[in-house]
């Protein structure tokens, strides 16, 4: 028998296809420093950050701090789990076809997912589907870790996370190429860094895409934004969400509305 072999990250890329037209670990260490310290809100810690490829293969993985244990070491994973996530459950116009399908595209972000997947919600026990390959999450050296050879690189890491920080990438013609995945703060905190990360990277072309937002807040500008409409539930337990796409507030939640609208194609 054969056992599975993780490849080198830093032969699968030069030599895989699978990432070309996605940011390098560079731009996304640039775009996360950047995002990083515009966003002030939830703890204000340093962030990790994930991109995969439409595949769920993991293309780039950084870190915002000094060294790998200036944020949170557990956020490593989550960050690549919310990528996952994010590029699981967005479409773009290409699903539309023979009557099905969504003709403008779908996007969800894993905030959009806190109250679906809740007891009583219409996608309870999501979270634990498509698990989290830990043969991939914990391989390798961890000096490698948020370098351009993290070890996670070239593989596909699997995972659902249903709070924020996950966003599917959206590139001109508001083509799906993959997700970014945020982490390191409260779930608030990533959402807003992980919308400011994906807008510096230019891959947020999706104003003609519709989110829950677009329905449940009249926010076409940002279609897959956090939404925080849940009330207390008067028997306890998981609050009600007014549009089923809720999410809770946070320490220090800070303002989503004044996060950079979406790109035009």
């Amino acid at each position: 028998m054969i056992a599975a072999v993780l490849l080198p990250a830093a032969a699968l890329a030069e030599e895989d296809s699978s990432c070309k037209g996605l940011p390098s670990y560079a731009a996304l260490k640039a775009a996360l420093d950047q995002a990083t310290a515009t966003e002030t809100s939830g703890l204000n810690n340093q962030m990790w950050a994930t991109i995969v490829n439409r595949d769920g293969i993991v293309c780039a993985v950084a870190f915002s701090g000094v060294n790998r244990a200036a944020q949170w070491p557990g956020s490593r994973v989550i960050s690549a789990q919310k990528a996952n996530t994010g590029n699981a459950f967005s479409l773009d116009r290409s699903s539309s076809s023979n009557g099905s399908g969504q003709p403008k595209g779908l996007a969800l972000s894993t905030a959009n997912l806190y109250s679906a997947v809740n007891p009583g919600g219409s996608l309870y026990g999501l979270q634990h589907s498509n698990p989290v390959d830990p043969a991939v999450a914990y391989a390798g050296r961890p000096e490698k870790y948020g370098t351009a050879n993290d070890p996670m690189v070239g593989n596909r890491i699997g995972g659902v996370n249903v709070f924020g920080g996950g966003l599917a990438l959206y590139a001109p013609g508001e083509i799906v190429v993959g997700g970014l995945g945020v982490s390191g703060d409260t779930s608030c905190a990533d959402h807003n860094i992980a919308w400011r990360v994906r807008h510096n990277l230019f891959l947020d072309y999706l104003a003609g895409v519709l989110g829950p937002a677009s329905f449940f807040a009249a926010d076409a500008t940002h279609p897959d934004n956090i939404i925080y409409d849940i009330t207390p539930n008067p028997g306890g337990g998981t609050g009600n969400s007014a549009s089923g796409f809720g999410h809770p507030t946070c320490l220090n939640t800070g303002d989503q509305h004044a996060l950079p609208p979406v790109r035009s194609p």
